[in-house]
């Protein structure tokens, strides 16, 4: 049973950003950004294509290295990334794929206890793609495949949801399912970041980071 959590205001960072800045061969992708992110908070990041949302995004999930500034996080991360084509090749069901989230409860080379089998069944029951579990996450349609991949990130329990538009180009039951659970996340205590051009996303976040040319505009 989940049990929603009232957000702290004094609740300590799970992620803070002073200064940072990235360059890309010379140029600036990010200069200057200094953000807190609070458990219990929907932050939405906003902006024009080229902004520098989804590299803030990386840097946030640690997949991205900043050339100046500080990253500080605490706790976990899971980053729900827009699309995946890596496992097109790869013979995994999208149980498979769920479980990968799994991982990080008990460590890689670890059997599967029933706690993280749980984790992976609320997972797939959250996001209702249990009756998808034994197809090849190939042959599933975007929207499923989203659904799947925002599964593995629950399945993780992270501190720290990062997504990446999650809602682009997906049929209206899927991006219905993926808003509500991100709002539900957040009320459950987890900081989710999302980068979104998506009104109904931007309509529902606690914090709207708007960015413009590497910088927060607003």
């Amino acid at each position: 049973m989940r049990v929603s959590q009232p957000r702290d205001p004094h609740a300590a960072p799970v992620a803070s950003l002073r200064g940072l800045g990235v360059d890309f061969a010379g140029q600036a992708a990010l200069r200057g950004i200094d953000l807190d992110v609070l458990p219990g908070e929907l932050t939405v990041l906003a902006g024009p294509n080229g902004a520098g949302k989804t590299t803030l995004l990386e840097v946030l999930a640690g997949t991205r290295p900043p050339t100046a500034g500080t990253r500080a996080v605490t706790g976990t991360v899971a980053l729900v990334p827009q699309r995946t084509t890596e496992t097109d090749r790869l013979p995994v069901t999208a149980r498979d794929v769920v479980t990968v989230g799994a991982w990080g409860r008990l460590g890689r080379w670890r059997r599967l206890d029933a706690r993280a089998r749980m984790a992976i069944d609320d997972a797939l029951e959250r996001l209702q793609i249990q009756d998808l579990a034994n197809l090849p996450f190939a042959t599933l349609s975007g929207g499923q495949r989203q659904r799947t991949l925002l599964a593995q990130g629950l399945a993780s329990g992270a501190d720290l949801l990062l997504l990446d538009e999650p809602t682009t180009g997906l049929d209206s039951d899927s991006a219905d399912r993926i808003r509500e659970i991100m709002r539900a996340e957040s009320e459950r205590g987890v900081a989710v970041v999302c980068v979104s051009h998506d009104p109904l996303v931007l309509s529902s976040a606690d914090r709207t980071v708007r960015l413009a040319d590497g910088v927060v505009a607003s």
